[in-house]
Parts: C-alpha cells; structure tokens; sequence
C-alpha cells in the first residue's frame, strides 16, 4: 500500500510498509555521483526529486549505477553530523526515464559502453521515447542511427547484454530480500553465475561471501522455498548450531540437549535432526564421542582436534 504525503515544496514522498512498519520512499534522477565503489556498490549521490526542483544527498548500495538513472529509493532520512540531512537507502528499485531529455542523459552516462553523449542525443532523435523498449527489445534497429556500424553495433549490443545481465542478477536477489549491500557482495563473488549458484543452493552464501552467515542464508532460501527439512538447510544449519552453541563455554553438547536445542532452531521434529546427524558424523564435520559418565557428547571438528592437539 501506497500513500502519498506532501514534505517541503510539493515534493512527493511515499511511504512503503514493510513488515508492518512506514518507511520513506522517494523518487528522482542521479543527477551527479558524489562517491562510487564498484567493488561493494556503496554510493553518495546528489538525488533530483521528481516534481519538484529541489534536490537531496541519498547514501546506500547499489551496482551498477550512472548519472541520469531514475530511481525509487526505499530507506530514512538522517542528520549526519559532517554532511546534515541525507536519506540513507535500504533498497532501490530502476525506473525507466520518462522524458526524452532523461533518456538521452541516461544513455549518454556511459552506462553502456560505445554510447557517448552525442551517440545518445542521435539515438533519441531517431527513436524518441521508444529508445530504452527498443535497446532492450530490438537492438538491430540500431544500425538505422547514423555512426553505428557493424562493428560499434556489435560492441553496444554486448554491453547492454552485460549491463542487462547485472541488472537481472540485483533483481533477483533483492526480490528474495537480499539487501543491495549483500546482493553487490554476492555478484562481485560469483559474477554471471550468481543466479544459478544462489538458486542451486543459497546455503553457499554462509560459506562463500563474507559478511553472510547461516541465519542471512535461511532467510534467503527459505523466501525462495527451500523446505525446512532440506537437506540442504538442515547439514549446514546443524553444523552452524553445534559450534554456537559450544561457544557458550563448552568444547561438546550432549547429544539429547543439542538435538532438542537444533530442533526448536531449525522449526523440525527431532528425529529429523537425529536422523541428518549420521551424515555429519561421516562428513567428520562433527565428531560423536561417548562417556561413561555424561553418555554421547558431539564436538565440531576443529574443537574435537584442538582439544586433542592440546592434550
């Protein structure tokens, strides 16, 4: 739901409820990159609102990025204390522009290499407000622009395939609520194999990409319908929950008290968690010992041999 509400001069501002909660959605045109790392995507921008004149500092991630682009940006204002009022951005989602002069600085951006400005102004002039359908849909017509030959034409269809595909890549995994900031992290990781790897097995993320762990992978899969009792959640999940719980102050959880522990984690019976324990204990990830006096005891692995190793 979508409500529109006035702040300063007519400039429209939205708010998104997400997870019950109002937060602010404003929409614009980079007018200028203040700050760009293409590495992680972090971005400092001078933002154009649109219907209104002002403009505003927004701070977030997002990959790929150029002057000229409109934008819906979902996030909150704050007062940062060197550089005042700015509104930080949690998502963002592309919007195409709506005027021939907005289309013609966006390409003209170098958003897609082989495109200058005077190459953007020609490509307007033949295709009007049909340029960005045409670009994404029928590039052939782009050898009736004079100055594309066979060559230049073949060289800006290969960018827009490339910048396309990035662009697919941070839909998709922003639509399972993958954050622009994990979501540049992932790319910069897997690059054009990014939607295969993640939907093959987003468990991959926890042990691939820094910064996510085993609870920010679950969240992924399971938006994307990975079943509570995949193997694929429950051996990664198990092995994340056995050294969380040792790092409470114990090399080893007695077995009954971990299952019962991993269940109540993982939302499964606990003959699921028995029964995955098996493959875990052949993979030598964790190591099942018994006592005399406390029964069967499990260890991850790199606790088991440190302990060992000390003794």
């Amino acid at each position: 739901m979508w409500l529109a509400w006035l702040l300063n001069k007519s400039t429209a501002i939205f708010i998104d409820w997400k997870d019950g909660c109002a937060m602010p959605v404003i929409e614009g045109v980079i007018e200028r990159l203040t700050f760009h790392n293409e590495e992680n995507g972090y971005t400092v921008a001078n933002f154009k609102l649109s219907d209104s004149s002002s403009s505003c500092a927004v701070v977030g991630t997002i990959l790929p990025v150029t002057v000229g682009e409109s934008l819906r940006l979902t996030g909150d204002w704050e007062n940062h204390a060197s550089y005042g009022r700015q509104f930080k951005f949690q998502s963002f989602e592309r919007l195409a522009p709506a005027t021939l002069t907005g289309i013609e600085k966006y390409l003209g951006s170098g958003l897609i290499k082989g495109i200058g400005p005077q190459m953007a102004r020609r490509i307007v002039a033949k295709f009007g407000l049909e340029t960005l359908n045409i670009i994404r849909s029928d590039p052939e017509k782009l050898h009736e622009v004079e100055g594309i030959g066979t060559k230049k034409h073949e060289a800006i269809c290969s960018a827009i395939a490339e910048h396309r595909e990035i662009e697919d890549i941070m839909v998709f995994l922003q639509g399972y609520g993958v954050t622009p900031s994990y979501a540049a992290k992932i790319f910069k990781t897997y690059g054009r194999q990014a939607i295969q790897v993640v939907s093959d097995n987003p468990y991959r993320l926890a042990e691939d990409v820094f910064g996510i762990g085993f609870k920010t992978a679950d969240k992924i899969a399971l938006a994307m319908g990975i079943p509570l009792e995949s193997p694929k959640r429950l051996i990664p999940g198990i092995e994340f929950f056995i050294t969380e719980m040792t790092n409470e102050g114990h090399v080893y959880a007695p077995l009954d008290e971990f299952v019962a522990w991993a269940a109540e984690k993982l939302t499964v019976d606990q003959e699921i968690v028995h029964g995955t324990l098996p493959a875990l204990i052949q993979k030598k990830s964790i190591i099942c010992e018994e006592s005399p006096d406390l029964g069967s005891l499990l260890y991850p692995a790199q606790f088991y041999y440190a302990e060992r190793s000390v003794a």
